[in-house]
């Protein structure tokens, strides 16, 4: 009995880890490239980072280079999308930020240290007539790159952070990855405020410590304020 109890444990953990997701898939001028093409791939499968003093935060466990990635040039002002292999199902906002690459490195070699990250998109609930809140869960997220946006390499980020597991009994889930684009045709925007990952989010934000089942009226997505793309 002790063998079959141990087994079904096994493989309840084997299935909340195979349950994750990970963005993995790029979209865009139509066509859907395949997995980790133009995405710097991952090495924790789809489990999701939770400390939020790691440099994983950035383009998750193993994405801090990307020299095996291929960097796709896109113009400013176009729509793109990041696909998961299941879809998105705990319940959290999705974001989506860009970091210029500095002078002298490209999207393949910057590792997004430093105060040079700025906010895109927030997508966060809606909540009904009755104030229940409505969570956009899907497969595919569809963003568009601002239209100031300045020439050049740039990492593209997309993140989810779930907050199904109510804090501090439960930790937040970051669900991360990383395009590498050259980005063409480009403004002469100012995109900002920009901010450092780790340190994006301290852990003390209402957005973070969030408790959505217990009096959820509102909700402020957490992290810096979303450029105006100006």
């Amino acid at each position: 009995m002790k063998a079959v109890a141990s087994l079904a444990a096994g493989l309840s953990l084997l299935s909340q880890v195979s349950a994750h997701y990970i963005f993995q898939r790029l979209t865009y001028g139509g066509t859907e490239f395949p997995v980790y093409q133009y995405i710097r791939p991952n090495t924790n499968y789809n489990s999701p980072v939770t400390d939020l003093t790691s440099s994983d935060l950035r383009c998750n466990v193993g994405g801090l280079t990307g020299a095996s990635t291929q960097i796709i040039t896109v113009k400013a002002g176009d729509s793109f999308s990041f696909t998961t292999d299941v879809a998105v199902y705990h319940q959290g906002p999705v974001s989506f930020y860009m970091a210029k690459v500095p002078s002298g490195q490209t999207a393949a070699t910057f590792d997004g240290s430093g105060a040079v990250w700025f906010k895109t998109q927030d997508i966060g609930p809606t909540f009904d007539s009755n104030g229940n809140a409505v969570w956009n869960l899907a497969q595919t997220y569809t963003s568009k790159l601002p239209a100031g946006l300045p020439s050049g390499d740039y990492l593209l980020r997309v993140q989810q952070l779930a907050i199904h597991n109510p804090y501090p009994a439960g930790i937040p889930q970051f669900y991360i990855s990383c395009a590498q684009v050259t980005v063409t045709n480009g403004g002469s925007g100012n995109p900002g405020p920009l901010v450092s990952i780790p340190g994006f989010i301290k852990g003390d934000e209402s957005g973070y410590t969030a408790n959505i089942y217990n009096n959820f009226k509102s909700y402020t997505v957490p992290g810096p304020a979303v450029w105006n793309g100006q």
